[in-house]
Protein backbone atom coordinates (compact mmCIF):
# COMPACT_ATOMS: atom_id res chain seq x y z
CA UNK A 1 0.00 0.00 0.00
CA UNK A 2 0.79 3.38 -0.52
CA UNK A 3 3.34 5.23 1.73
CA UNK A 4 4.04 1.84 3.44
CA UNK A 5 6.63 -0.53 4.06
CA UNK A 6 7.28 -3.58 5.74
CA UNK A 7 9.96 -4.41 8.15
CA UNK A 8 11.02 -7.12 10.77
CA UNK A 9 12.12 -6.24 14.04
CA UNK A 10 15.15 -8.51 15.35
CA UNK A 11 12.65 -11.46 17.16
CA UNK A 12 11.07 -11.44 14.12
CA UNK A 13 7.87 -9.18 14.59
CA UNK A 14 6.47 -7.88 11.38
CA UNK A 15 6.00 -3.58 11.65
CA UNK A 16 5.22 -1.23 8.94
CA UNK A 17 7.22 2.26 8.23
CA UNK A 18 5.85 5.48 6.57
CA UNK A 19 7.76 7.87 5.01
CA UNK A 20 7.02 10.75 2.45
CA UNK A 21 9.17 13.11 0.36
CA UNK A 22 8.44 16.13 -0.90
CA UNK A 23 10.80 19.01 -2.44
CA UNK A 24 13.49 16.72 -1.94
CA UNK A 25 13.27 16.25 1.70
CA UNK A 26 12.41 12.70 3.09
CA UNK A 27 10.75 12.64 6.12
CA UNK A 28 10.16 9.42 8.38
CA UNK A 29 6.49 9.39 9.31
CA UNK A 30 6.97 6.75 12.14
CA UNK A 31 6.93 2.83 12.74
CA UNK A 32 3.01 1.12 13.03
CA UNK A 33 1.67 -2.36 13.89
CA UNK A 34 0.00 -2.94 10.76
CA UNK A 35 0.05 -1.80 6.70
CA UNK A 36 -3.17 0.43 7.06
CA UNK A 37 -2.42 3.11 10.15
CA UNK A 38 1.12 3.43 8.02
CA UNK A 39 -0.98 4.13 4.96
CA UNK A 40 -3.33 6.18 7.09
CA UNK A 41 -0.41 8.39 8.13
CA UNK A 42 1.38 9.05 5.01
CA UNK A 43 -1.57 10.00 3.56
CA UNK A 44 -2.34 12.73 6.40
CA UNK A 45 0.58 13.99 5.87
CA UNK A 46 0.22 14.31 2.34
CA UNK A 47 -2.71 16.13 2.68
CA UNK A 48 -1.32 18.51 4.82
CA UNK A 49 1.22 19.11 2.16
CA UNK A 50 -1.83 19.94 -0.62
CA UNK A 51 -4.50 21.77 1.75
CA UNK A 52 -2.91 24.87 2.99
CA UNK A 53 -7.01 25.14 5.00
CA UNK A 54 -5.54 22.80 7.59
CA UNK A 55 -2.96 24.78 10.15
CA UNK A 56 -1.85 24.68 13.29
CA UNK A 57 -5.15 25.80 15.04
CA UNK A 58 -7.10 22.91 13.12
CA UNK A 59 -4.22 20.22 12.38
CA UNK A 60 -5.87 18.04 14.98
CA UNK A 61 -8.84 17.23 13.30
CA UNK A 62 -6.77 16.22 10.09
CA UNK A 63 -4.83 13.48 11.72
CA UNK A 64 -5.41 9.77 13.68
CA UNK A 65 -2.49 8.11 12.75
CA UNK A 66 0.07 10.77 11.84
CA UNK A 67 2.25 11.88 15.07
CA UNK A 68 1.31 15.00 16.14
CA UNK A 69 4.58 16.28 16.15
CA UNK A 70 5.48 14.81 12.73
CA UNK A 71 2.12 17.14 11.77
CA UNK A 72 3.86 20.53 13.39
CA UNK A 73 7.00 19.49 10.91
CA UNK A 74 5.26 19.49 7.91
CA UNK A 75 3.26 22.40 8.58
CA UNK A 76 6.45 24.61 8.99
CA UNK A 77 8.20 22.84 5.95
CA UNK A 78 5.23 23.27 3.94
CA UNK A 79 4.40 27.34 4.69
CA UNK A 80 8.30 28.43 5.33
CA UNK A 81 10.49 25.44 3.25
CA UNK A 82 12.18 24.31 6.34
CA UNK A 83 12.06 20.89 7.51
CA UNK A 84 12.87 20.64 11.02
CA UNK A 85 12.87 17.77 13.71
CA UNK A 86 11.50 19.15 16.70
CA UNK A 87 7.54 20.32 16.68
CA UNK A 88 8.64 24.24 16.15
CA UNK A 89 6.71 26.56 13.74
CA UNK A 90 7.49 29.97 12.77
CA UNK A 91 5.47 33.13 12.85
CA UNK A 92 5.52 36.85 12.01
CA UNK A 93 5.63 37.88 15.60
CA UNK A 94 7.21 34.96 17.71
CA UNK A 95 7.31 31.20 17.04
CA UNK A 96 5.00 28.42 18.69
CA UNK A 97 6.75 25.15 20.31
CA UNK A 98 4.22 22.53 20.62
CA UNK A 99 4.97 20.48 24.21
CA UNK A 100 1.68 18.87 22.95
CA UNK A 101 -1.64 19.44 20.64
CA UNK A 102 -2.90 22.01 23.21
CA UNK A 103 0.24 23.13 24.98
CA UNK A 104 2.31 25.74 22.84
CA UNK A 105 5.67 27.72 24.24
CA UNK A 106 6.05 31.03 22.33
CA UNK A 107 9.05 32.28 21.89
CA UNK A 108 11.08 34.98 20.38
CA UNK A 109 11.63 34.52 16.01
CA UNK A 110 15.77 34.87 17.00
CA UNK A 111 15.06 31.23 19.34
CA UNK A 112 13.41 29.39 16.28
CA UNK A 113 17.57 28.34 15.06
CA UNK A 114 18.21 27.08 18.60
CA UNK A 115 14.56 25.81 19.60
CA UNK A 116 14.49 24.01 16.04
CA UNK A 117 17.85 21.62 17.11
CA UNK A 118 17.00 21.30 20.77
CA UNK A 119 14.24 19.90 22.10
CA UNK A 120 12.31 20.68 24.72
CA UNK A 121 11.20 18.38 27.87
CA UNK A 122 8.99 19.07 30.92
CA UNK A 123 9.60 18.22 35.08
CA UNK A 124 6.90 18.45 37.45
CA UNK A 125 4.54 19.78 34.65
CA UNK A 126 6.17 22.97 34.32
CA UNK A 127 9.79 22.84 34.48
CA UNK A 128 10.49 23.17 30.50
CA UNK A 129 14.17 22.41 29.79
CA UNK A 130 16.68 21.14 26.89
CA UNK A 131 20.08 18.82 26.62
CA UNK A 132 22.51 21.06 25.89
CA UNK A 133 26.41 19.52 25.70
CA UNK A 134 25.11 15.92 27.34
CA UNK A 135 23.65 18.32 30.47
CA UNK A 136 20.37 19.92 31.46
CA UNK A 137 19.77 23.23 31.47
CA UNK A 138 16.50 24.85 32.32
CA UNK A 139 14.72 27.31 29.65
CA UNK A 140 14.40 30.39 32.17
CA UNK A 141 18.14 29.70 32.61
CA UNK A 142 18.48 31.27 28.97
CA UNK A 143 17.16 34.82 30.84
CA UNK A 144 19.24 34.87 33.54
CA UNK A 145 16.83 33.30 36.07
CA UNK A 146 18.76 30.84 38.19
CA UNK A 147 17.57 27.40 39.18
CA UNK A 148 16.27 27.94 42.78
CA UNK A 149 14.19 31.19 41.44
CA UNK A 150 10.96 31.13 42.49
CA UNK A 151 8.17 32.77 40.33
CA UNK A 152 6.64 36.06 41.87
CA UNK A 153 9.54 36.94 43.67
CA UNK A 154 12.63 36.25 41.65
CA UNK A 155 10.64 36.63 38.06
CA UNK A 156 7.05 37.23 37.03
CA UNK A 157 5.77 36.66 33.25
CA UNK A 158 4.28 40.00 32.96
CA UNK A 159 0.84 39.20 30.62
CA UNK A 160 0.26 36.37 33.47
CA UNK A 161 0.82 33.58 30.85
CA UNK A 162 3.82 31.76 31.90
CA UNK A 163 3.77 29.89 28.26
CA UNK A 164 4.99 33.23 26.60
CA UNK A 165 8.96 33.02 26.90
CA UNK A 166 9.34 36.15 24.88
CA UNK A 167 11.82 38.02 26.54
CA UNK A 168 9.44 41.44 26.65
CA UNK A 169 7.17 39.17 28.57
CA UNK A 170 10.01 38.12 31.35
CA UNK A 171 10.62 40.40 34.03
CA UNK A 172 13.40 39.10 36.50
CA UNK A 173 13.87 40.90 40.15
CA UNK A 174 16.75 39.15 41.15
CA UNK A 175 19.71 38.02 38.71
CA UNK A 176 21.86 36.89 41.91
CA UNK A 177 22.29 34.19 44.46
CA UNK A 178 21.28 35.08 48.19
CA UNK A 179 18.97 38.16 46.60
CA UNK A 180 15.49 38.19 46.99
CA UNK A 181 13.22 41.42 45.67
CA UNK A 182 10.79 42.30 48.05
CA UNK A 183 7.84 42.88 45.15
CA UNK A 184 5.36 44.13 47.73
CA UNK A 185 7.43 46.98 49.03
CA UNK A 186 7.34 50.54 48.18
CA UNK A 187 9.93 51.70 46.76
CA UNK A 188 10.86 48.38 45.58
CA UNK A 189 13.91 46.61 47.70
CA UNK A 190 16.34 44.12 47.78
CA UNK A 191 17.25 41.67 50.48
CA UNK A 192 19.91 39.87 51.46
CA UNK A 193 19.71 36.45 52.33
CA UNK A 194 21.85 33.28 53.77
CA UNK A 195 21.44 29.41 54.66
CA UNK A 196 23.43 27.88 57.14
CA UNK A 197 20.97 25.81 59.65
CA UNK A 198 18.45 28.03 58.82
CA UNK A 199 17.62 31.37 57.39
CA UNK A 200 19.31 34.83 57.87
CA UNK A 201 18.57 37.77 56.83
CA UNK A 202 21.50 40.37 56.00
CA UNK A 203 19.57 43.21 55.47
CA UNK A 204 17.39 45.21 52.69
CA UNK A 205 19.61 47.62 50.42
CA UNK A 206 18.04 49.96 47.53
CA UNK A 207 19.49 47.98 44.56
CA UNK A 208 20.05 44.32 44.29
CA UNK A 209 23.97 44.69 43.35
CA UNK A 210 24.69 46.07 46.59
CA UNK A 211 22.41 42.88 48.01
CA UNK A 212 24.69 40.91 46.30
CA UNK A 213 27.76 42.15 47.88
CA UNK A 214 26.38 42.22 51.28
CA UNK A 215 25.24 38.57 50.38
CA UNK A 216 28.85 37.69 49.37
CA UNK A 217 30.56 39.12 52.94
CA UNK A 218 27.87 36.98 54.51
CA UNK A 219 29.79 33.88 53.00
CA UNK A 220 33.13 35.44 53.41
CA UNK A 221 32.07 35.81 57.17
CA UNK A 222 31.05 32.32 57.42
CA UNK A 223 34.65 31.01 55.49
CA UNK A 224 36.94 32.74 57.67
CA UNK A 225 35.06 31.32 60.68
CA UNK A 226 35.83 27.77 58.81
CA UNK A 227 32.33 26.78 58.03
CA UNK A 228 32.70 24.54 54.88
CA UNK A 229 29.88 25.07 52.68
CA UNK A 230 29.17 25.04 49.33
CA UNK A 231 28.58 28.59 48.82
CA UNK A 232 28.13 30.18 45.03
CA UNK A 233 29.56 33.68 45.26
CA UNK A 234 28.28 36.77 43.03
CA UNK A 235 29.94 38.14 40.81
CA UNK A 236 28.93 42.08 40.32
CA UNK A 237 30.45 43.43 37.41
CA UNK A 238 28.26 46.46 37.82
CA UNK A 239 31.30 47.75 40.25
CA UNK A 240 34.30 48.90 39.72
CA UNK A 241 36.95 47.21 42.68
CA UNK A 242 37.06 50.37 44.22
CA UNK A 243 33.12 50.94 44.60
CA UNK A 244 32.44 47.26 45.29
CA UNK A 245 35.10 47.70 47.87
CA UNK A 246 33.79 50.53 49.47
CA UNK A 247 29.87 48.93 50.00
CA UNK A 248 31.29 45.86 50.96
CA UNK A 249 32.93 47.92 54.36
CA UNK A 250 29.78 49.39 54.45
CA UNK A 251 28.10 46.47 54.90
CA UNK A 252 26.99 45.12 59.12
CA UNK A 253 26.27 41.40 59.64
CA UNK A 254 23.63 41.53 61.79
CA UNK A 255 24.46 40.60 65.37
CA UNK A 256 22.29 37.82 65.34
CA UNK A 257 24.02 36.07 61.89
CA UNK A 258 27.51 36.62 63.75
CA UNK A 259 26.57 34.76 66.86
CA UNK A 260 24.71 31.91 64.37
CA UNK A 261 27.98 31.56 62.67
CA UNK A 262 30.46 31.22 65.66
CA UNK A 263 27.98 28.90 67.30
CA UNK A 264 27.87 26.85 64.33
CA UNK A 265 31.81 27.04 64.22
CA UNK A 266 32.15 25.35 68.02
CA UNK A 267 29.22 23.01 67.08
CA UNK A 268 29.81 18.98 67.21
CA UNK A 269 28.38 19.13 64.39
CA UNK A 270 29.45 22.24 62.65
CA UNK A 271 30.43 22.04 59.13
CA UNK A 272 34.10 22.91 59.95
CA UNK A 273 35.21 20.08 59.20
Amino acid sequence: MEGAYKSQKKDGTIYYRSSITHNGIHISLGSFPNEIDATIAYKEARRIYQDTNITTMNFRDYVKKLHWEKAICILNHRDHGIYVKTPIYQGKEFVSYFLSPNTILKFDTDDFFYYSQHKILSRNGGSYYVNDYGSQYRILSRYGIRNYAVEGRDYDFVNGDPHDMRRANIQVYSHYHGVVCLVDSIPMVYEARIHLNGDYRIGCFESEEEAAVAYNKAVDYAKDHGIHKDFPMDFVEEFTPREYAYIYRQVKLPKRYRNGVKEMATSPNSLTK
